[in-house]
């Protein structure tokens, strides 16, 4: 499985489509809202959004619909990154409740060489996430700083550090009762 591309692996114009979806529960939103302190009645009172919104139900905060989205990305865009350095615009275009499966797509806009180190280039991307009947929910565009090839094989390869299984040896075998 690809996990991330280096700066070489991006093309301008290309598209990845991110897949699997994620059906967001009331569990999911209610623990992001929790672990975030975002107590907003529109997301955890059901009667509140009921009787005095617009919607008429819950409404999923958005930031969890955009750190989906984020996550899901990273196996296409940013599973090698070195940093993300910017989100530069940030639309939450739609609601999003409780039951709808989430599914997300990058496009990258642009990449650059690194000015200062030659092992490195920053990627542009847009992310767009949208329901499972099409409905755009949000977009959003980051740099990402990702390394070379060269960066990459200086370091140890795709997954430097990664511990090798140790298996008992036959004469470790034979002396165990």
């Amino acid at each position: 499985m690809q996990f991330g591309r280096t700066y070489e692996e991006f093309e301008v114009g290309a598209v990845y489509k991110h897949w699997p979806g994620k059906t967001v529960t009331e569990y999911d939103d209610h623990l992001f809202c929790l672990l975030t302190m975002n107590h907003h009645p529109l997301h955890m009172d059901s009667n509140y959004a009921e009787k005095t919104t617009d919607f008429g139900k819950n409404v999923v905060v958005g930031n969890y619909i955009y750190s989906l989205l984020l996550g899901m990305s990273v196996p296409d865009v940013s599973g090698k990154a070195i940093a993300n350095l910017e989100v530069e615009s940030l639309k939450h275009v739609a609601p999003t409740f409780h039951g709808d499966t989430i599914y997300g797509e990058t496009t990258v806009l642009d990449k650059t060489p690194s000015k200062s180190k030659s092992d490195r280039g920053i990627v542009y991307v847009e992310t767009k996430g949208y329901k499972q009947d099409g409905t755009l929910v949000c977009v959003f565009r980051r740099k990402v700083m990702v390394p070379t090839e060269t960066y990459i094989k200086e370091r140890g390869g795709e997954q430097p550090g990664r511990p090798e299984l140790n298996t008992p040896s036959k004469s470790a075998k034979s002396t165990e009762k």
